[in-house]
């Protein structure tokens, strides 16, 4: 090709519109999408996350949603002093500049106490055992109530006065009272030994006296019956 035949070509009115028309669309897209991305992430909307915390669930997740924000609760926890329902925990924190949409996660307050299972330690440890062991699992452990046994030795466990086995669930909250042997044995479980050995028939012949002739007091003879 020659090169004014080659020049000659971007003198044509044809290619220059045509060039002009993938430039419009170019830029009618890239604003379409600056748009799409704008509406998508709100751009230039923000919201601050208001404080919801030892404020009702249910009014505060209604007020949540109005502004704007999609809220789920992720967790429970427990505080004895507030209501049930209550709102413990959010995140974002409050103050947080966010835009809307934004999840809100809260942790409300449990109706009842969480409660934890008994562990073996019943007649199966030492009381510093023991204690380690429920203090380790989250047990409040009060001091022990001794009784008589072997010394140190994890005879029950009371809570509320009552005694309870291994495998109970118990609230956190409740106070176990162990009780531990303190190394005497009641009276009542005395054991008395003697050296002197019992004969077994001692008791029926002991009133039985017989003299060397072999009969008895009496002279006479006794009969016996012979079973063969």
């Amino acid at each position: 090709m020659e090169p004014s035949v080659f020049i000659s070509k971007f003198k044509s009115r044809f290619l220059w519109l045509n060039l002009l028309a993938m430039a419009v669309v170019i830029v009618v897209m890239a604003i379409g999408l600056q748009f799409a991305m704008d509406f998508y992430t709100h751009h230039g909307e923000t919201i601050t996350v208001p404080d919801v915390r030892k404020q009702p669930c249910e009014g505060s997740i209604d007020m949540l949603e109005d502004m704007g924000f999609i809220v789920e609760v992720n967790d429970t926890g427990y505080v004895k002093n507030l209501p049930p329902g209550t709102i413990l925990m959010q995140l974002p924190l409050p103050g947080t500049v966010v835009k809307s949409g934004r999840t809100i996660y809260l942790t409300i307050n449990a109706t009842d106490s969480p409660t934890l299972t008994l562990p073996d330690v019943i007649d199966n440890s030492s009381w510093r055992e023991a204690e380690a062991r429920l203090k380790t699992l989250g047990f409040k452990v009060g001091p022990p109530q001794y009784v008589f046994g072997e010394k140190d030795w994890v005879y029950g466990i009371l809570v509320n006065g009552r005694n309870v086995t291994t495998g109970q669930k118990i609230s956190v909250e409740s106070t176990l009272i162990v009780q531990v042997g303190n190394g005497h044995r009641d009276a009542s479980d005395s054991v008395y030994v003697t050296d002197r050995q019992v004969d077994p028939f001692e008791e029926i012949y002991e009133d039985v006296s017989i003299d060397e002739g072999g009969s008895g007091d009496s002279g006479e003879k006794d009969d016996f019956e012979v079973i063969e």
